[in-house]
């Protein structure tokens, strides 16, 4: 099948699933029963705000939902039957080396579901442990392979965390390591991915501060014979409205970027508040309000260069 994908797509990414429990709830190890209605009932206030953005004027078919199988509840199927993308996840939740939640299990997962994407999440610095990189490798490979075999489209979240001897060459300042280095590390990783034949159709990168930036790793993503369809979305890594705009702007004129994928810089605030005893509704509401702002911000950043 064709690499790529069609299309403008944003997506409310709320797949957390680890770090959602612990940090939002406070719940270590394996939720009770008890525990896990919460956590999914919260998850459905976040459903309930991307209804709210499309039935504000947010075409369905750019609207994507990623949720997670675990505490999803029924918004996998009810996002298909409201004509929204569905993208869920394939890797294990809270661990730092990518390994497959479900196991030798996962065809079985992803076919459950009509998915837009599979996704993962992955941490890869080029110059980190060779050993760990190597078997990510190795497993994602058998992943993209899988996927494309069976006609399936496969969405990338990178991370690429700083090396020590990185943090130390900029002095310990991680916006430094965000601004100098990582642009080419991302570029590096995925060279290495499309070296390997770990091919992609939607990479969901962190945001980068200059359109130049931006720009070098799209011509990455799309550079070899059959990746010109390759596309790329901007993930919003918990950020604040200022620095997760900053980076809109640098990548929706772009050619090759196409959207977002972003959760807690939408949710999270709304969320804890209606936890803390807010109107459902009204936090709801916000959550939409705040998923649309963005989308306004990408949209506008995007057409100014054809204006």
């Amino acid at each position: 099948m064709a690499l790529g994908y069609d299309g403008k797509l944003y997506i409310l990414a709320f797949d957390h699933r680890g770090s959602f429990q612990k940090k939002m709830f406070g719940i270590e190890g394996d939720p009770t029963p008890d525990e896990t209605k919460i956590i999914v009932d919260a998850k459905q206030l976040i459903y309930e705000g991307v209804e709210k953005a499309v039935k504000a004027g947010l075409d369905p078919k750019t609207a994507g939902v990623l949720v997670d199988e675990q505490f999803g509840g029924t918004i996998p199927e009810t996002s298909k039957e409201h004509g929204l993308s569905l993208t869920m996840p394939a890797e294990k939740s809270g661990v730092n080396e990518f390994q497959f939640e479900y196991g030798e299990d996962f065809p079985a997962h992803i076919e459950k579901y009509d998915l837009l994407a599979t996704k993962v999440l992955v941490r890869y610095n080029p110059d980190g442990d060779a050993e760990m990189n190597e078997r990510q490798t190795k497993r994602l490979k058998e992943l993209a392979d899988w996927l494309h075999a069976n006609g399936k489209k496969f969405l990338f979240e990178l991370l690429v965390p700083a090396e020590p001897a990185q943090l130390e060459s900029v002095g310990g300042d991680t916006d430094r390591y965000d601004a100098e280095l990582r642009p080419e590390l991302m570029r590096r990783v995925i060279e290495h991915f499309q070296n390997e034949g770990v091919e992609v159709d939607i990479w969901k990168i962190e945001g980068v501060d200059t359109q130049e930036d931006a720009q070098l790793l799209s011509d990455q993503a799309r550079k070899g014979e059959g990746r010109e369809n390759v596309k790329s979305v901007l993930l919003g890594r918990g950020a604040s409205d200022e620095k997760v705009d900053q980076w809109l702007q640098a990548a929706a004129p772009v050619e090759g970027f196409i959207g977002f994928a972003i959760g807690r810089s939408i949710w999270w605030n709304p969320l804890k508040a209606y936890l803390d005893g807010g109107d459902r509704e009204e936090q709801s509401q916000k959550i939409a309000d705040n998923y649309l702002r963005f989308v306004k911000v990408y949209d506008e950043a995007s057409s100014s260069v054809s204006a």
